[in-house]
């Protein structure tokens, strides 16, 4: 018996114009934490659209095994019923729906028509124990900081016996506390045998929880490393292999003054649309100069979009007015 528990043999993956992977190869063991890393249009997606059935079989070449088994994937459905569950970085639970609604969502406990309301209970409450997540499986989503609905997503995951686990950019809107939480959760499910494909441009943690490292670049498999042994990659030397040169600095500072204030916003507050008397942005004032790239950062949920989409329709209505 195969010591990987899943194999991407030779895999190519074409749109028009364009061959997003190109002989792609990729192994993971079982029990093992493998990360999966390349730059933006690496192909790591597409890969993992392939695995998941989002790509169906015929739509690519190459051979996906699990435990040693030919699989042609047609649907997602196919690929969880072998195990195999992702969780992408927008992710898909239903705000308005309780904990325990969107851990059994399309595979709901009792009778045709009639759900085992107690029996989903008890079972939800298993499974949130084993994210070490401590609350209610009556809990409405929506309620739930961002930390605590991935855990949610990785508990909906175990419900339905994933044993191969795919985390697509899972840290990108935690904070540190729930980053590190997330990442602890992860090697408590190595440990119990579950193998994760860890996907993420946060290279730091890659180092600090993967056990393998895949680097992709421009659609291809560039090496594997095993991250144990005394040959194991440090940030630069992944980096370089991401971009396929050594780089002597990472971010250059190239000097540039910008022109006159071409944009200002004072005191700009969007009103939640579930909930008037709260605020999901508060009093948000800033500049934009001419030839000045603004960076909007924050955490999911901090707003960012509802701010751009605000000004952006506020913009526009000012300027169908001054034509008219």
């Amino acid at each position: 018996m195969s010591e990987h528990i899943l194999e991407m043999s030779n895999i190519v993956k074409e749109f028009p114009g364009v061959r997003a992977l190109d002989d792609v190869s990729f192994q993971v063991k079982s029990g093992e934490i493998h990360a999966l890393v390349g730059e933006n249009g690496a192909g790591k997606s597409t890969l993992i659209k392939v695995l998941s059935g989002v790509h169906p079989n015929g739509s690519y070449t190459g051979r996906i095994l699990v435990d040693g088994v030919d699989q042609q994937f047609q649907h997602i459905r196919d690929s969880e019923n072998v195990g195999i569950a992702v969780i992408y970085q927008e992710l898909a639970l239903v705000p308005q729906m309780t904990v325990v609604e969107n851990l059994f969502l399309g595979v709901e406990r009792g009778k045709p028509y009639a759900i085992d309301w107690d029996t989903a209970n008890s079972e939800a409450k298993k499974y949130l124990e084993e994210v070490n997540l401590d609350i209610s499986p009556s809990a409405v989503v929506k309620n739930l900081g961002i930390g605590k609905q991935q855990l949610v997503e990785i508990a909906k995951a175990i419900a339905k016996k994933a044993r191969i686990l795919v985390l697509d950019e899972p840290t990108a809107a935690l904070n540190e506390q729930d980053s590190a939480n997330l990442l602890e959760i992860l090697r408590q499910l190595r440990d119990r045998g579950v193998s994760c494909i860890y996907i993420s441009h946060k290279l730091n943690e890659v180092i600090e929880i993967a056990d393998s490292v895949t680097v992709l670049r421009d659609g291809k498999t560039v090496s594997t490393h095993d991250m144990h042994g005394a040959n194991r990659l440090d940030e630069p030397r992944i980096v370089s292999l991401m971009v396929g040169r050594d780089l002597t600095e990472r971010f250059p500072r190239v000097e540039h003054t910008p022109g006159e204030v071409v944009l200002q916003v004072r005191d700009w507050s969007v009103q939640d649309p579930d909930d008037p008397a709260k605020n999901i942005v508060d009093n948000v004032s800033f500049d934009v100069r001419q030839g000045e790239i603004l960076g909007v950062a924050g955490l999911m949920g901090a707003g960012r979009t509802e701010l751009m989409m605000s000004i952006s329709v506020s913009v526009a209505q000012l300027r169908c007015v001054a034509r008219n």
